[in-house]
């Protein structure tokens, strides 16, 4: 294994943060993107879209409106849409030039279509993953499709990567998913990577996590070690903003944790190969037993079982040659204790 791809996903958090500091957005979401940069993250991703073309006006919230009250998805996404091409094009070539890959999630044809020469791989929601003309629409141009799998049975998942596939695009990433925001741990159910694995063996499988940060980013750790090649996290530079997604999402600290459990992770699982290590030769030695005489005995005399024990170090005769051993004379007068080696027998 090595280190998974991580995504810091800036999605719309840095609006609040602008209007907290009374900067443009523009100005905010430079700062996330420095801030993933010196974190160690590997790519900055967004969200493109229109209120009006995302959703209808009457759509209920399904978030936790305790934190985030605002009542329709058209009133929350109206926040959050003023962003177009030019912008997203600043920010891409700010991104690279900051030397990590962009994406951002395109939520209509009319962003999929501009987005094609900035974004390193298309982002699919998994609100999309039914969408199935958008998705062979973005998946006909070329570029890598990481998509989310969340709310969804196995049968949806594969009605969208065969269309992915026939498409003509071969390099996937099946994100898996919990819809909710935020997911309590115990609807995590992280054995799904293993899952979505053995059911796409050409796929690669990630994470997208909506678990609440904890002290040890252990569940992003524990996401890597069932599997998970690819991690996107939502990203904050303040959790305790009010807003859409800052309550769930990871700030520099917690993503710098989560890179620094990769790097350990990867270091404490080393090689698969059984072998004898440069550091155990020492204690392979002194630890091992020798067959060692029990008694002081004559040159001539033959050994007997009882004569034997098996003691530390190894640097004699192996216990697993004691039937070898045991009928055979001593060459020389021995010391009860000694260890016994070939040219005394």
């Amino acid at each position: 294994m090595k280190k998974p791809y991580v995504i810091a996903e800036m999605g719309v958090n840095f609006y609040d943060t602008a209007k907290a500091l009374g900067i443009s957005p523009l100005d905010a979401a430079k700062m996330y993107i420095d801030a993933a940069a010196e974190a160690g993250i590997d790519c900055a991703k967004f969200q493109s879209y229109k209120a009006g073309t995302i959703v209808s006006k009457n759509s209920p919230a399904y978030w936790d409106t305790t934190k985030e009250p605002t009542k329709t998805q058209y009133e929350l996404f109206l926040k959050h849409d003023s962003f177009g091409e030019a912008e997203y094009r600043e920010l891409c070539d700010y991104t690279h030039a900051k030397g990590m890959d962009f994406t951002s999630t395109p939520f209509d044809y009319a962003s999929a279509d501009y987005l094609e020469d900035m974004v390193d791989f298309y982002k699919i929601s998994s609100s999309d993953l039914s969408n199935i003309p958008f998705i062979k629409h973005i998946a006909s141009k070329g570029k890598p499709v990481y998509i989310s799998v969340g709310a969804a049975y196995i049968s949806e998942i594969d009605e969208a990567y065969r269309a992915i596939k026939d498409a003509g695009c071969g390099d996937i990433v099946l994100f898996h998913c919990v819809l909710s925001y935020p997911t309590i741990p115990s609807d995590a159910n992280l054995r799904i990577i293993q899952t979505l694995g053995r059911h796409f063996p050409d796929a690669r499988i990630g994470f997208s996590d909506h678990v609440a940060p904890d002290d040890t980013m252990m569940t992003l750790a524990t996401a890597y070690l069932m599997g998970a090649e690819v991690i996107e996290k939502h990203f904050t530079l303040d959790k305790t903003l009010p807003g859409n997604d800052h309550y769930h999402a990871g700030d520099p600290d917690d993503f710098k944790k989560a890179i620094a459990n990769f790097k350990w992770i990867d270091t404490v699982l080393g090689s698969a190969e059984k072998t004898v290590l440069d550091c155990e030769i020492v204690p392979r030695r002194e630890a091992r037993r020798s067959l060692v005489l029990t008694r002081d005995m004559k040159a001539g005399e033959v050994i007997q079982e009882q004569d034997l024990m098996p003691k530390r170090p190894g640097t004699g005769i192996s216990p697993r040659y004691a039937d070898i051993v045991v009928g055979r004379k001593v060459v020389r007068d021995l010391q009860e204790d000694t260890i016994l080696t070939w040219d005394m027998v």
